[in-house]
């Protein structure tokens, strides 16, 4: 979990700070909210702690802790984020001062600093304010997230606006994440497929997509390339993925196919988290099938099994080649309905019949709606239970596993 002490200092853009602090805690971080004095008459240090579950630190001079608050508080902090960033604080962060526990927090972080400035397009374009955004910038210890030009507070026009949270928190995790997945290519399937049987109706399941979107956003977030293959859900696209929106079993095989390429070499792992429809009408039918009084027999077929066809395709190129590097790494997700025990059973079964690296086994009531999951990483030496995790951080504990596959020299995570 990455630590983010979040300072806010005095500017009318305090109030997004909230929305900061609320989206790094989404996405499972720890935040430590920090606040200067001018800070205090736009946003109440209540309404921060409320949300981080942190007390919020104001001063050096803190009766209730021993010892040197801001090195502390810098030991902690994988990132340190000044949002909003002011003109004032640029200036004294330029000149190296350390009047107050933002700045000297600052000077004392053992990470990255990452300001996002906030200020009327003619203070931004002042030239004091561009000589101590140049000093910074030649010092290279704080990087700078916007501004961006946009209507200000005052309805004016020009730079000086505050970055988006969403970007903020980005580049707050891209540098507080470990960027172990940079220059991998992941394939990710999430969500349910659905078959129509008619312009009205269709079969579908009961995935939400949310565990498939949470591997996608920390993959990102781990510097992967992510292609993310979704079925129909009401999930917004997790930031620096690029997503494909697919309906049935068949238009999600064409995807893969194009995504992975015909030879499977345009990805480096794919991650098979999609509830994939095991059956199709015989017959999709062009007009509203009408309700009548009889019972009704639907004709079923099978579909086709998607991740077992990816893996024989790997086994027979890595035989022709006479290598045991089987690439893309291939992980499937099984959904059982029985005992601890035998969901194991069938996840290694499905090691075999599909030729995967690995099966996160999971029971339906676990997995289905839920923001948690209980998992089992089960591969041929070993089947890990997990316990109840939220998913981002399940999906962290699948990453690694990934990077293990990927590049064996790399050390595990615990």
């Amino acid at each position: 979990m990455p630590t983010v002490a979040l300072a806010v200092s005095g500017s009318i853009a305090a109030y997004k700070a909230v929305e900061v602090a609320r989206l790094l805690i989404k996405a499972r971080a720890r935040v430590i909210p920090v606040m200067t004095r001018s800070a205090q008459q736009f946003i109440g240090p209540l309404t921060l702690s409320g949300i981080c579950g942190e007390p919020v630190r104001e001063t050096m001079w803190d009766p209730g802790f021993p010892g040197e608050l801001h090195v502390a508080l810098a030991a902690e902090a994988d990132v340190i984020l000044l949002v909003p960033a002011t003109a004032d604080l640029l200036a004294r962060l330029a000149q190296g001062r350390a009047d107050d526990l933002v700045t000297a927090l600052s000077l004392c972080a053992r990470g990255p600093v990452l300001a996002a400035p906030a200020m009327h397009p003619r203070m931004w374009s002042h030239p004091a304010t561009l000589r101590n955004v140049a000093q910074l910038q030649q010092d290279g210890r704080i990087e700078l997230v916007g501004p961006v030009e946009g209507e200000v507070a005052s309805g004016d026009r020009g730079f000086g606006r505050m970055a988006d949270p969403e970007v903020i928190v980005a580049a707050a995790l891209a540098r507080a994440l470990p960027r172990d997945l940079a220059g991998l290519r992941l394939v990710i399937t999430a969500g349910p497929t659905v078959e129509d049987l008619d312009p009205v109706r269709f079969l579908g399941n009961r995935s939400t997509g949310k565990m498939g979107f949470a591997i996608a956003e920390r993959a990102a977030a781990r510097g992967a390339d992510v292609l993310l293959l979704a079925g129909p859900v009401a999930l917004p696209t997790p930031l620096g993925v690029r997503r494909e929106d697919v309906r049935s079993a068949l238009a999600m095989r064409d995807a893969l196919w194009e995504a992975l390429g015909s030879d499977l070499s345009a990805a480096d792992a794919l991650i098979m988290s999609a509830a994939v429809a095991d059956y199709r009408p015989a017959e999709e039918r062009p007009s509203k099938m009408k309700r009548s009084r009889d019972a009704m027999t639907l004709d079923l077929v099978p579909n086709p099994d998607l991740l077992a066809e990816i893996g024989a395709a790997r086994a027979d190129r890595a035989a022709q080649a006479a290598t045991p590097e089987r690439r893309p790494v291939l992980i499937g997700f099984a959904v059982e309905t029985d005992t601890d025990e035998r969901v194991i059973a069938a996840a290694r079964g499905k090691l075999d019949t599909k030729q995967v690296d690995m099966v996160v086994a999971n029971h339906a009531r676990d997995a289905f709606g839920r923001d948690d999951n209980r998992a089992f990483l089960v591969t041929r030496d070993a089947a890990d239970a997990l316990g109840v995790l939220p998913k981002p951080q399940l999906a962290d504990r699948i990453l690694d596993r990934v990077v293990s596959l990927c590049r064996p020299e790399a050390p595990r995570t615990p």
